[in-house]
């Protein structure tokens, strides 16, 4: 490698296949960005708003079928991290408002991405180690008080017991 020069991490596009929920979104795929670590494997770089049961950080091992496409068929690693996803409820005093969903969770720190703006719904990354318990007792007052719907789209250990 020249000095000064930084080596290029390849991001792919991991996509996982599940069964669509009844009253939930159609889809059936959902692509996650990830970065190729050789091997058939991928760590995961993004929050995922519909699969299930994989969150940022975690290592996926993946097979690429004909058309170039790469599909997970399993979790070789686990980040710890867990995945929530929060729809502010529209007559609710959040209003429509990812931003004010956001806000709410600052003092966690923690980073989402939202789906869209036909949907406002936004999915977090909850790091291992951060205040599980605290994040906890925010989305169930926030349900309780008609801020928003929310869900917990991979959970730990360590998320479940807090």
């Amino acid at each position: 490698m020249i000095a000064g020069m930084q080596s290029v991490v390849e991001k792919i596009k991991v996509w996982f296949r599940f069964v669509p929920r009844e009253g939930w979104f159609p889809q059936d795929t959902e692509g996650l960005w990830a970065t190729d670590l050789g091997d058939g494997t991928a760590r995961i770089e993004n929050a995922p708003f519909l699969q299930n049961g994989v969150a940022e950080g975690d290592v996926v091992r993946y097979r690429t079928d004909s058309d170039g496409l790469r599909w997970a068929v399993g979790q070789v690693g686990s980040s710890g991290n867990c995945t929530i996803r929060v729809v502010p409820v529209p007559a609710g005093p959040l209003g429509r408002s990812p931003q004010a969903v956001h806000r709410r969770f600052a003092p966690f720190g923690l980073g989402g991405e939202v789906f869209s703006d036909d949907f406002p719904m936004v999915a977090f990354t909850v790091p291992a180690g951060t205040d599980f318990a605290g994040i906890k007792k925010l989305l169930a007052q926030g349900r309780a008080e008609g801020w928003w719907h929310y869900e917990v789209g991979c959970g730990t250990d360590e998320w479940w017991n807090a």
